[in-house]
């Protein structure tokens, strides 16, 4: 059973919570960069390989700038990631841009940008060309197996899904892509998302060397790099294991030697676009108890909302929970906590074991460093909290500075304007 660790030890989390208030969170540089140097050391057996981080996990320039450090690329999917991209100083030919249902002017930003254009509809070849002009020298092709295989819980089924191009239309894609002028091609698919079994990410890596091969043999086009998409997991759960980086590497190695070199299509370079992995165990939502409460259950609210905080409520996903200074006393108690929205769903957990639990607790909601704060949002008016970084040497920096009033008001009109038509 895997330990929650703690940002902080109790007395320096309780007195930071005293200073900046709560809710807020809070994420451990130099364990996300650590684990960005493994990632990297795993793969290193692969010349070329990129992992394009991808910020919508945690949509956070100072985050993205300092993965950037370590040589991560960004998949983005809209012009405020991009942007966010580039301010943090990646380089366009780092950033793949993997987007659906894409309005003209983004594709045409991520053009000019540089950046690698990931196309998820054979449709797109056209509106590209009618946004930039031309079709760039390098593309990259969202592949959908439908059929093939088998999509793991989160992510759903294939044949459902709205993204990527169907086995028929991708060799089509290849083809007119070559045929005006595309140069250099790359091949991209995601069909997993929060999978912990590792051996899926293997045999997704072996469903696209065959495509590689595929495509080379039967259009004539040689593939230069493939992405893996993101999907790899993290254990929420204690009793949980995490995918070993380096057990992936040294599986998909064998693969590419298998598959690859022995076929003569080396070299390829390999990608992720693993977000969740990065970032995710490295960030925690800090929150007060205001309530506790006796209905016909037992219920602790806490001063975060799903606002902040929304996977328990849409997926019903688990978060483990650290009540702070109580973390010998037994767990007797069982709690619904939750937040403050109307809204009855409204819940970080149901049933959950605990300690007593009176107002004024801290508590800690741990693996909240990727589709946490990203995912918030402003029900209820409420208003978005703060983040903060553990940088080098122990210091706490502000990344985010939580969102006021006057912030949520800006875009309302007190004297509305009449539009002309």
């Amino acid at each position: 059973m895997a330990a929650k660790a703690l940002p902080l030890p109790d007395a320096e989390l309780e007195r930071l919570a005293s200073v900046v208030g709560t809710p807020f969170h809070i994420y451990d540089g130099p364990a996300i960069e650590q684990n960005a140097c493994t990632v990297n050391s795993s793969f290193s057996w692969n010349d070329g390989f990129i992992n394009y981080f991808a910020v919508k996990a945690l949509p956070n320039v100072n985050i993205v700038r300092l993965l950037a450090r370590h040589g991560f690329g960004a998949d983005c999917s809209s012009l405020p990631e991009l942007i966010i991209a580039r301010d943090a100083g990646i380089p366009g030919e780092r950033i793949m841009f993997t987007s659906n249902d894409t309005p003209d002017e983004e594709f045409r930003a991520a053009y000019e940008l540089g950046a690698i254009l990931n196309l998820d509809d054979i449709t797109h070849i056209e509106a590209v060309e009618r946004a930039c002009g031309r079709l760039p020298e390098t593309l990259s092709f969202r592949f959908n197996p439908g059929p093939e295989r088998t999509g793991n819980v989160i992510i759903g089924n294939p044949v459902e899904a709205k993204y990527g191009v169907t086995r028929s239309q991708l060799f089509d894609c290849y083809r007119t892509a070559r045929e005006k002028g595309v140069r250099h091609f790359m091949l991209h698919t995601m069909v997993a998302s929060n999978e912990l079994d590792g051996s899926y990410i293997v045999e997704t890596a072996r469903m696209l060397f065959s495509l590689v091969k595929e495509l080379h043999d039967s259009v004539g086009v040689r593939i230069e790099r493939i992405d893996l998409g993101g999907g790899v997991g993290i254990p929420y759960r204690p009793e949980q294991e995490a995918i070993s980086f380096g057990w992936l590497g040294d599986e998909i190695h064998r693969l590419y030697d298998e598959m690859i070199v022995a076929e003569g299509l080396a070299p390829l370079a390999i990608s992720f676009e693993m977000g969740r992995a990065i970032t995710g165990p490295y960030g925690w939502l800090i929150s007060r108890v205001r309530h506790v409460t006796h209905k016909y259950k037992d219920y602790v609210g806490l001063d975060a909302t799903m606002a902040d905080l929304m996977r328990p409520a849409l997926y019903g996903a688990y978060h483990h929970m650290t009540v702070i200074g109580k973390e010998d006393l037994p767990k007797d108690h069982e709690y619904d906590v939750t937040g403050s929205l109307c809204e009855n769903n409204d819940k970080f957990a149901i049933d959950r074991p605990l300690p007593l639990m009176e107002r004024g607790d801290l508590v800690a909601i741990h693996d909240a460093g990727a589709h946490g704060h990203s995912m918030g949002f402003n029900y209820n008016a409420k208003l978005r909290h703060a983040e903060y970084l553990i940088a080098d040497g122990g210091k706490i920096l502000c990344i985010r500075r939580a969102e006021t009033i006057e912030d949520y008001l800006s875009t309302q009109l007190s004297t509305p304007w009449e539009v002309s038509t």
